[in-house]
């Protein structure tokens, strides 16, 4: 008999060699864990979803953590980094997921989501789970990554329920400073200044859009009131205004990068070296110098991580998958 088979966590490698694989895409708020990536004795996303899957398909762990199910992510996010779709796959045996249907009257992959969304902490959401097309990688098979930073300085009025996704600084940004500056980084460059390499990996990648804005009022309707409706004859009437409610984050100064990948620390040291600008310590030439020179010396650091998100992750069609993954595996060089 063919033992069950779950990509065994610490070996990356099936005990049958064919499985199903499915596709999660997850939202999490990163406050309170320590990034992505499992780690001994720490909270992380990946610790929280691996351990909420072993337990709901029952998949056989060692007291070593080895053996369960083992989840490939789109983009690692740094400690305290959000995500608001983060895409990662997963090869599990058919027989674990028809185990999970139990009483319930749906197919294994609905009955596998609906107890895993029971299962995971109020932290993680679980936005859908399917079957993956053939080809599908959630690292390799990605397109591109765009992440979002959220700044609140003086020109923004303090949210405080916002807080947990914006960072928080005194004075007012110059945003057309920080444009002039971040549009360095658009194109092709070895971010070495901004990003340290993984083992045997580069720090070179393709930035495709980069702009800050500062969020315009916003209202959070489309609710219309009568002006000349009151409750009382006695008050005037409130006016249509009185619905004129701000999204949260009317105000803020917002970046919005998209790149095919990202090295690690990138956006955030990006976004500190913009800041510096923003606040009329440093000129967009320094920043450029930053770019075209990848040394890391130290004159800045990355911004908080708080204020991080990472919005969406874009796949190519689905014939373009395998190719897609293939291709990205290779080491790149600058023309």
């Amino acid at each position: 008999m063919v033992p069950p088979c779950a990509t065994r966590r610490g070996t990356g490698v099936c005990d049958n060699g064919v499985v199903p694989r499915l596709r999660l895409d997850l939202a999490y708020d990163g406050t309170d864990f320590h990034g992505w990536a499992r780690q001994p004795g720490l909270r992380t996303v990946q610790g929280e979803l691996e351990s909420a899957i072993d337990t709901v398909l029952r998949v056989p762990v060692a007291q070593d953590g080895r053996g369960g199910v083992s989840v490939v992510v789109a983009g690692r996010t740094d400690s305290g980094v959000h995500a608001a779709h983060q895409v990662c796959h997963m090869d599990i045996d058919q027989r674990f997921l028809d185990a999970a249907v139990g009483h319930m009257n749906v197919g294994p992959v609905e009955a596998f989501a609906r107890r895993l969304r029971r299962k995971l902490p109020p932290d993680v959401a679980v936005l859908s789970v399917e079957p993956a097309p053939d080809g599908f990688d959630a690292r390799f098979s990605a397109l591109e990554r765009t992440y979002v930073y959220r700044i609140g300085d003086d020109g923004a009025d303090f949210d405080p329920r916002i807080r947990g996704h914006v960072a928080y600084m005194e004075g007012t940004l110059d945003v057309d400073a920080m444009n002039d500056a971040i549009a360095h980084a658009v194109g092709l460059h070895d971010f070495g200044s901004f990003a340290t390499p993984n083992p045997g990996g580069t720090t070179i990648r393709l930035v495709k859009y980069a702009r800050w804005i500062r969020v315009p009022h916003t209202p959070l309707g489309p609710w219309e009131r009568d002006g000349s409706a009151t409750v009382d004859d006695n008050e005037p009437s409130l006016g249509a205004e009185a619905l004129d409610i701000p999204v949260e984050e009317s105000g803020l100064v917002c970046l919005a990068i998209v790149a095919d990948a990202f090295a690690h620390n990138m956006v955030r040291c990006l976004v500190g070296a913009a800041i510096e600008v923003g606040q009329g310590d440093r000129n967009a030439a320094w920043f450029a110098d930053k770019v075209a020179q990848p040394l890391r010396e130290g004159s800045t650091g990355p911004a908080p991580a708080c204020g991080l998100t990472l919005e969406r992750v874009r796949y190519p069609d689905a014939a373009l998958l395998a190719e897609r993954a293939w291709s990205i595996r290779a080491k790149r060089t600058l023309p």
